[in-house]
């Protein structure tokens, strides 16, 4: 069968490895009575900011939000709102008071007019992701709001209760990125088990050089102290694959689906099948 032609409101993955149609704008969710950070698409002439998909995305243990500016602004230059929640940031977080959150960032989008009101979100379109910690917390999330849509997640750590039970009664799609090089949460434990337990279309891939906090970007102290650092590569890939992700589950852009579902350089795609 012959692939459809790709252009730039229609795109494939050489499309989505770079930086989206739109400017983007930041703010502080501050404003909406949540710390926390937001990006959203800036209109333009071809490109509607009118009922576009949202996304939360939570942070790492002891990661601030900054680390995940550059992921955010990725996925609004794709058209796609992006927020982020500055809580449960310090050593001992409650999962469950993330989560909850995570959901209520994706409901000040919902109800706030972004960008002088010319940014408005469909609350039909719900996606939620997160790194680290927040992977897990993802998952929480999406298993108390039947809205989402979709759920992504890089390194996932543990929480309490476990996300692979809530994974376990999710049948919307879920994409696992997990680190080839990732000693604190090893591919083959948390990011493999809710894999495993996903009850909906679910793809686990292994970023072959990533370590767990490859895909927090600038400096911090935890760097020394986990004993790894940002990796831009890794960073890129991490962003183009749920931007791609998103895109499909979230804005219906199928014409992904076959990208995503193939070879992509500096990955491995997991075969679920395999006991």
């Amino acid at each position: 069968m012959a692939r459809t032609r790709t252009r730039i409101d229609r795109p494939g993955m050489d499309y989505v490895s770079h930086l989206g149609p739109y400017r983007v704008a930041a703010g502080d969710l501050t404003v909406a009575g949540m710390p926390g950070s937001v990006f959203a698409p800036v209109p333009r002439a071809g490109f509607s900011t009118t009922d576009v998909p949202v996304v939360a995305f939570a942070h790492g243990w002891l990661q601030p939000v900054r680390r995940y500016a550059d992921t955010l602004r990725y996925f609004a230059s794709w058209g796609i709102v992006a927020v982020a929640p500055a809580t449960e940031t310090g050593p001992f977080p409650s999962h469950l008071g993330f989560a909850a959150d995570l959901n209520t960032s994706l409901q000040l989008a919902v109800h706030t007019r972004l960008g002088n009101g010319e940014v408005t979100v469909d609350p039909e379109r719900l996606g939620l992701a997160g790194h680290s910690l927040g992977g897990g917390v993802a998952v929480l999330a999406a298993g108390v709001n039947d809205k989402v849509k979709a759920v992504a997640t890089v390194n996932t750590g543990d929480t309490k209760p476990s996300a692979v039970t809530s994974a376990g009664l999710l049948t919307i799609p879920g994409l696992h990125l997990v680190g080839g090089k990732d000693s604190i949460t090893p591919a083959d434990t948390n990011g493999e088990r809710i894999a495993r337990a996903w009850a909906g279309p679910v793809q686990l891939r292994t970023l072959k050089k990533a370590a767990h906090l490859s895909v927090a970007e600038g400096s911090h102290w935890t760097n020394s102290l986990i004993g790894d650092a940002g990796d831009k590569g890794v960073q890129h890939l991490a962003r183009m694959l749920m931007t791609a992700f998103f895109l499909q589950h979230l804005s219906g852009q199928e014409q992904l689906a076959e990208d995503l579902d193939g070879k992509i350089a500096g990955t491995e795609l997991e075969d679920l099948t395999e006991e």
